[in-house]
């Protein structure tokens, strides 16, 4: 999560503090550990052997079907250029706000070594070495490890990377950590190549990753204030950090204060979190969030030898159990702020964790996963080219066996309500399901959405949240809510005399009530999400799952004066029929039909296709499988001073 402050701060100014005004509680659970039991635990880099690192040592722990398939992905990047990074793509971020070009360069360079070194490492013939050789240079060379879009913090602010000035954003310390895996698997190769190569791997991951990290106050960790919340950045790059330094510090001592500066960042992160453990980011951001707590307590964990574990904290179990918590069905997930809908979930990495913790709910959706997405994953990396997360990957691939044996299941659960971030959601078995939420408008990667609610029918997308688009300059500028899909008005939210909800921790729902039971419902106030100009005194809404009927939205509100407009939208990916006044017919993608009532006397109904227009359109393309996003429109006819209606969905 990004501390519930608006991400812009974080992902232009990445290493500026950041001053943020929320609750933290001081559990501090990796530090009831002292920094002598850390160094007396630690095992030594020369004994700590984490995975196999020569052909013998592969073939004992795998077999060779799986090996073969590892060579042959090394095969592919044979006698293959690792690309340079020409200065005028390397600043195109700072002239036109395009990101793409640069990360099409340097990402894809990680995937190439890392499956070079890989297969030599299993196949031990040399044959790769001339390969890896190249990329190790090729990566060294390079002025910035980050992406370009993070440099607006280094001195002089952004354009090209100031040598002078190594910051560490997220992708620099993944690539510390990919190198220092190389140094690992590889390093015997390197020697035979050069006595040079692995000075110089340890020479640049010192400069540029281990040394900043010890002195700096970067705004991803508090600015130097241990009363920060953190987000997702802080365990996604501590976990790659203290990966770096385990590996490559040669000095003990090192090592261990690496290991401890770790868990105070783990410790900030997690008192950070809400009793609920939630993410306010959304489920495909909790793998970055707390999917990188759990990099960091695996790792934690194996380089004491099992001496420092917390798996069984409570609020370690609840962070875990959001991911699960927050699943609809397939590949969807509840969707909030810039998550997408659907997520292809890490199923390895969700049964070693159900493994860690206890949770057998955890391990069956692991397993589910795995059997569903697995294959493809493990050649790819977590369902990404580039291979980030290295160090998740690694520990997956011991657990592919006792994973594919294990039974697996959708977890299903039935009622959730999540109070630090007032989410609700609910099923009535595979017939619907609603997914509504209050909270306010300055969250993790914010949409002014408050009050907004998604509904699924037989596991397919019926009344959605459009999710975010494409990732620009403007995504994370003072042109955000100039984006539709950041808006209120492109949310199943009312528009009210012609104002929108804006931006701002002050733009809440309040008196926030759930009533759980058969009919479970989410009662809140949205006027205050409005501006004061809207003429509003109160806005309450309703969302209720009435089991075996449908869902039903009540909106209840009074204002200074009779509305002079008032329009209610619902985004949707079906296709749509304006059937008669009162009902509209939406069509699902496997043909099923649902029908959305409303009162025909007091609204007009009409239907929009939403125009893609931008290159921060570009994602909408593809996003819901090429299906249109649309709106449903309906406009008051004339609204009054105070009006009570609702709207049913069967």
């Amino acid at each position: 999560m990004i501390g519930r402050k608006h991400c812009l701060l974080l992902l232009l100014c990445a290493v500026a503090p950041v001053l943020l005004i929320a609750q933290i509680t001081p559990r501090n659970l990796l530090q009831r550990y002292s920094p002598e039991t850390v160094s007396a635990s630690l095992v030594p880099r020369d004994k700590w052997k984490p995975f196999p690192n020569t052909p013998d040592d592969w073939k004992a722990q795998f077999p060779d079907s799986v090996l073969q398939q590892f060579i042959k992905a090394g095969e592919g990047w044979l006698k293959k250029e690792f690309k340079g990074i020409p200065a005028s793509v390397a600043i195109e971020f700072t002239r036109n706000g395009n990101r793409s070009r640069y990360e099409a360069l340097t990402f894809p360079k990680r995937k190439q070594l890392w499956d070079l070194m890989i297969a030599e490492s299993i196949e031990g013939k040399g044959r790769f070495s001339n390969d890896i050789m190249n990329g190790v240079w090729s990566i060294c060379e390079e002025s910035f490890w980050g992406a370009s879009a993070h440099l607006g913090g280094q001195k002089g602010g952004s354009g090209l990377p100031n040598v002078e000035d190594p910051i560490v954003d997220l992708f620099a310390a993944e690539t510390a950590s990919m190198l220092a895996w190389t140094d690992y698997f590889a390093g015997a190769s390197m020697e035979k190549a050069s006595k040079f190569l692995r000075p110089r791997i340890y020479y640049e991951v010192n400069r540029r990753v281990l040394k900043p990290m010890m002195t700096a106050k970067y705004g991803y960790l508090g600015g130097g204030n241990p009363n920060a919340i953190l987000n997702n950045w802080a365990p996604w790059v501590i976990s790659n950090y203290l990966n770096a330094s385990l590996l490559l510090d040669k000095d003990e001592k090192l090592r261990a204060e690496a290991y401890v500066r770790s868990m105070k960042v783990i410790d900030q992160y997690v008192n950070g979190l809400g009793a609920d453990g939630s993410c306010d980011e959304g489920p495909s951001y909790w793998f970055a969030a707390g999917g990188c707590v759990f990099d960091a307590l695996n790792l934690m964990d194996d380089a004491t030898a099992g001496k420092v574990n917390i798996y069984k904290e409570d609020i370690i179990q609840k962070m875990a159990s959001y991911i699960y918590k927050t699943h609809i069905s397939g590949d969807y997930f509840i969707n909030v702020a810039d998550a997408p809908a659907k997520t292809q979930p890490d199923g390895l990495m969700l049964f070693r964790l159900g493994k860690a913790m206890g949770d057998d709910k955890m391990k069956e959706f692991g397993s589910w996963a795995y059997g569903r997405y697995g294959a493809r994953q493990l050649k790819s990396g977590s369902g990404n080219t580039t291979r980030w997360h290295c160090m998740r990957y690694l520990y997956n691939l011991q657990a592919t066996g006792e994973c594919a044996a294990s039974p697996g299941a959708q977890p299903n659960v039935k009622d959730v309500w999540l109070s630090d971030i007032q989410m609700m959601a609910a099923r009535d078995g595979d017939q619907y399901y609603v997914a509504t939420h209050g909270g306010h408008n300055n969250e993790s990667h914010n949409h002014n959405d408050v009050g907004d609610f998604i509904i699924y029918a037989h596991g397919q997308p019926l009344i959605i949240d459009a999710g975010r688009g494409t990732y620009t300059a403007r995504t994370f500028s003072p042109q955000r809510y100039e984006l539709w899909f950041n808006t209120s008005p492109y949310h199943n939210l009312p528009t009210i005399n012609g104002i929108e909800q804006q931006a701002g921790r002050k733009f809440e729902a309040t008196q926030v009530k759930y009533e759980g039971g058969k009919s479970p419902v989410l009662n809140m106030h949205l006027e205050t999400a409005y501006p004061k100009e809207t003429g509003l005194k109160s806005w309450v809404r309703a969302v209720k799952l009435e089991r075996g009927k449908g869902v039903v939205i009540t909106d209840n509100y009074s204002a200074n004066a009779a509305l002079q407009s008032l329009t209610q939208s619902f985004m949707t990916t079906c296709d749509i029929a304006l059937t008669s006044p009162g009902k509209v017919t939406l069509t699902l993608p496997d043909g099923k039909t649902a029908e959305l009532l409303y009162d025909g006397n007091y609204w007009e109904a009409s239907q929009a296709a939403v125009e893609l227009k931008t290159p921060e359109d570009e994602a909408f393309k593809t996003a819901w499988d090429g299906r249109a996003v649309k709106r449903v429109l309906l406009t008051a006819k004339k609204p009054g001073q105070q009006g009570k209606f609702s709207y049913t969905i069967r």
